[in-house]
């Protein structure tokens, strides 16, 4: 009797991605200020109060008197570009990927002479036709890098209008330009003041989500008529359409930006049962969680596309995440749970070289906030600042005068701001 042939079972497919390699990354403590700073867009080095003696690299004291008085203090970045090279081998992977490499030796005005990298519009030294060859000027600044650690970049004091296009710049940030987005909310004044920031910088698609697309459009007509975006059904709350959108498009994103909140402006008492409580928490927390659980692996998987590959993440939060405001009191806890979730998310993003932004702005101008007296923040600033956080390549950006003196306030004693807020202050 002949046995009839049976097919071995087969095997579930496996997603085989190239892994980015990232640049060197280790960094102590100490050297972390730096990184710090660079997190949100500021150059700082160590200062010392007692010789005033401005140092590189950081150390645990002063080298010149040593003293532990040290404090990070913003720099100016300027000064003379000493001498150039090109680096044109590399034992190192990430480097090696991305050959030529320019490099200077800059002394800076505040006294350090330091060694950066040079962004592609900087002259060599003597080229400006002055006869000192130190007298090549450049402005320092420092960038978080694939990896999320700082470097220092050596920029033209007079740069062109194109910039941003130089190769080891993009390197070191997000710019939309040319890239492809998606915002997750499209139905706010705040998503279409997004939608046309990005298409204004550059952007090649934009996916626009809108949940309930039954619904009439409203204010998407306008943005549904650019030619670079595309609406996309998209509800925070139903985890089925958020993992066939990313099913559809996820092997395209190359930064994604979720908006969508939902904000109530109640405290603990001031509203019986919880359902306005879940619905903030559905979209503001778990909404990112599904947002995330699809998307991420996504994103991650096409880091490593070179100049085409995904780049970064952006979290509408709110600087109430840092300190509950008592009359926003839930949706402040909602955000408060959302930055916690975008922390892990930039730590678990981070070893793919996908920067993680988050916004912590001040009340909005929108419908949710009607009742707050000003200032408020406009949508097209709020939009225009994340675009710029992005072209900067930073971690986290406050916008607004309200975000900016709540950080300021927050950083120097958060138990006295919790008094403050607590007793109406705002």
């Amino acid at each position: 009797m002949t046995m009839p042939f049976i097919h071995p079972p087969r095997k579930n497919p496996v997603l085989r991605t190239r892994q980015m390699n990232l640049p060197p990354w280790a960094r102590g403590r100490v050297a972390l200020g730096i990184t710090a700073a660079a997190a949100e867009g500021r150059f700082e080095l160590q200062v010392c109060d007692d010789c005033a003696t401005v140092q590189y690299p950081p150390r645990e004291v002063c080298h010149k008197c040593l003293s532990v008085s040290l404090r990070w203090r913003e720099q100016s970045g300027e000064g003379a570009l000493l001498a150039t090279t090109t680096l044109h081998h590399s034992n190192d992977l990430y480097f090696r990927e991305r050959l030529p490499w320019r490099l200077g030796l800059v002394h800076l005005d505040a006294g350090p002479t330091l060694m950066v990298h040079l962004h592609g519009e900087v002259a060599e030294v003597g080229e400006s036709g002055d006869r000192d060859k130190a007298s090549t000027r450049v402005r320092v600044g420092a960038r978080l890098d694939r990896a999320g650690q700082a470097v220092l970049i050596g920029f033209p004091n007079e740069g062109s209008a194109h910039m941003a296009d130089d190769k080891m710049l993009r390197e070191m940030t997000s710019d939309p330009k040319f890239r492809k987005v998606l915002v997750t909310d499209g139905k706010t004044e705040v998503g279409q003041a997004l939608v046309r920031a990005l298409v204004n910088a550059g952007a090649d698609v934009v996916w626009v989500g809108h949940a309930e697309p039954w619904k009439k459009l409203g204010g998407l007509d306008d943005i549904s008529a650019l030619p670079q975006v595309t609406l996309v059904p998209l509800d925070l709350t139903n985890g089925r359409a958020v993992t066939e959108l990313a099913a559809e498009i996820g092997g395209k994103v190359d930064i994604v930006i979720n908006n969508a909140e939902v904000h109530r402006a109640f405290g603990i008492g001031a509203r019986r049962g919880t359902d306005a409580a879940k619905a903030e928490m559905d979209i503001n927390y778990f909404g990112l969680l599904r947002l995330a659980q699809e998307f991420g692996p996504a994103l991650k998987g096409r880091a490593a596309d070179g100049q085409t590959g995904a780049t970064a993440w952006v979290n509408l939060l709110s600087v109430y995440a840092l300190s509950n405001f008592p009359p926003h009191g839930t949706f402040s806890a909602s955000k408060a749970a959302a930055l916690s979730l975008s922390q892990c998310l930039r730590a678990e993003m981070r070893p793919a070289g996908i920067r993680v932004i988050n916004v912590f702005p001040g009340p909005i101008d929108d419908d949710w906030n009607q009742q707050m007296p000003a200032p408020k923040l406009a949508p097209d600033t709020l939009a225009n600042a994340i675009v710029k956080a992005l072209r900067d390549g930073v971690e986290d950006i406050y916008p607004g005068d309200v975000a900016q003196e709540w950080l300021e306030r927050w950083r120097d004693n958060p138990k006295i701001l919790e008094r403050e807020l607590a007793a109406g202050g705002s």
